[in-house]
């Protein structure tokens, strides 16, 4: 079963780059098929396996012979193995179902918001309503209630860093996309915890921070796969860290 959802997580993988790949601008998910971004030639069902159809052409387009990013197998991969690391974790609960949307989001984010520095509204409002909806099945209405109102006041609290930034630094301290991905931390995690995995989220950004600041003149940072890194991180060792914070 483990493997099962390796398998499928690669090939949610492999749907999830062309989200990530296309809506940023503004084309369809659907229309035209899956194309060589090089030569445009239409690709076949077997160019099209995940991890396997990269490796077996070396990395390059059968038709072309371009050379392929080597971020279409580690996105790959990369959910494959979230979503088999969620079952093997949960089993099938309410955690291996959030588990997956959270890593759906993640992957979708890694890719518009690295690529394009453009964090999607559609995944975030589509993760938060299934993750409330998940809430009041498995937990009731009352719980429901609670992580909308964490959601909200954790967006509230990242749109008030903004304006401080803002005014300290005299440009755009922190995207609009990242305080809207705020709101959803907020509603998987909850406050205490949604706060501890902003904390993780930005030690994890800092190195690259810094990096970009030595390296790039632009310095934007793509904060957003950096939250749901860390809220990810959070969710699968939330029992540790909840532990951890009751000593504080």
């Amino acid at each position: 079963m483990v493997l099962f959802y390796v398998v499928a997580g690669m090939i949610f993988g492999s749907f999830f780059l062309v989200v990530g790949s296309r809506l940023p601008k503004g084309e369809s998910i659907i229309k035209p098929g899956s194309h060589c971004e090089g030569c445009n030639h239409p690709l076949r069902w077997y160019d099209l396996i995940p991890v396997v159809s990269y490796i077996s052409l070396k990395g390059k387009c059968r038709y072309c012979r371009k050379k392929l990013s080597i971020i279409y197998p580690f996105i790959e991969l990369f959910t494959g193995l979230l979503f088999g690391l969620a079952y093997a974790k949960y089993g099938l609960s309410y955690e291996f179902l959030a588990a997956c949307i959270i890593s759906s989001i993640l992957v979708i984010i890694y890719v518009s918001d690295f690529r394009y520095y453009i964090i999607l509204d559609s995944p975030i409002v589509i993760g938060s309503i299934l993750i409330l909806s998940l809430k009041w099945y498995y937990f009731g209405f009352k719980v429901m209630v609670l992580s909308l109102i964490s959601g909200i006041v954790l967006f509230m609290f990242m749109l008030l860093i903004k304006f401080i930034g803002d005014k300290m630094f005299k440009r755009e301290s922190l995207g609009g996309g990242d305080i809207k991905l705020s709101f959803f931390i907020g509603v998987v995690l909850g406050l205490q915890l949604a706060f501890t995995s902003l904390v993780i989220g930005s030690f994890m950004a800092f190195p690259y921070a810094v990096y970009v600041v030595i390296k790039n003149s632009n310095k934007e940072i793509p904060y957003g796969p950096f939250l749901i890194s860390g809220t990810l991180i959070v969710f699968y060792f939330q029992n540790i860290i909840g532990n951890l914070l009751s000593y504080i």
